[in-house]
């Protein structure tokens, strides 16, 4: 418990970083008991709040359904009251909300509260994105407007910036879902003016050392090396899988069968 208190502890006013480290922390932890024995431990320490609240619907998401909403969704009110400023409570608020089917208008609140804290907040935007997808409360045009809206405003290096290939990738995925003829030009998608230029964009720029800064950079390193790949762009997804090195994340490899695999197996190819 003191090592995980100490490595939320780290860098109090980069909220970027805090929500990423209790995000990763929270996927090892929703069957432990210790964010239940932090809480109980310290009921005002907010990173405690949150993390228990990750946790919890971590376990909601494998799940189904989370143990205890009203409770769950208290100590994310507790957590915002005691750091109004910190953007983590209502994070994990967005995703209770999508989990338990909020009307749109609440969840359309929260993102309010988180963007009003944290202007490019990656995980607020691709919850959001998820949510308005086909899967969730929307459908493939309604993600793909969301994004749209963004581009002209968006910093090219926020932080959110991989949400406009997350949209592309979840439009390939579909096309290849539904089977068939669709499935079998999925990868035409790719070559589409405006998604071109985008790799083009993201090949030429995203590996740079000091291009991105924030937490999840290397998640969406993968994300690249996986659209270029999976777009024919070999040469160009060459040196993204030299920027990715050896930190292999569960998505989007995953998509495609076991996470390691698919990914050497692709690095290979861009060799």
């Amino acid at each position: 418990m003191a090592q995980i208190a100490q490595i939320l502890d780290q860098d109090p006013q980069n909220f970027d970083r805090r929500t990423h480290r209790l995000s990763v922390l929270s996927s090892f932890l929703p069957e432990s008991h210790l964010p239940a024995a932090w809480v109980k431990r310290e009921p005002q320490n907010v990173n405690a709040l949150v993390l228990y609240s990750l946790a919890e619907l971590e376990h909601g998401r494998r799940s189904g359904a989370l143990p205890d909403g009203s409770a769950t969704w208290a100590r994310c009110q507790r957590a915002a009251d005691l750091d109004p400023q910190n953007p983590a409570p209502w994070v994990a608020m967005l995703g209770i909300a999508r989990l338990e089917r909020a009307h749109r208008r609440e969840v359309f609140a929260i993102w309010d509260e988180i963007v009003a804290r944290d202007r490019w907040h990656r995980e607020a935007y691709f919850s959001m994105l998820h949510y308005l997808g086909p899967q969730e409360s929307g459908s493939l045009g309604r993600a793909i407007e969301f994004v749209d809206s963004l581009l002209t405003r968006m910093p090219p290096n926020a932080p959110c910036a991989a949400v406009e290939l997350e949209v592309h990738l979840m439009r390939y995925h579909s096309a290849k879902a539904r089977g068939g003829a669709e499935a079998l030009l999925a990868r035409d998608q790719w070559d589409s003016t405006q998604t071109a230029q985008f790799l083009v964009r993201a090949q030429a720029t995203w590996p740079r050392p000091a291009f991105f800064s924030h937490a999840a950079a290397v998640s969406d390193l993968n994300l690249l090396a996986y659209a270029l790949t999976a777009a024919g762009r070999l040469r160009g997804a060459a040196p993204v899988f030299e920027a990715v090195g050896g930190r292999v994340t569960s998505w989007p490899w995953r998509y495609e069968g076991d996470p390691l695999t698919v990914f050497e197996s692709a690095r290979n190819k861009a060799r």
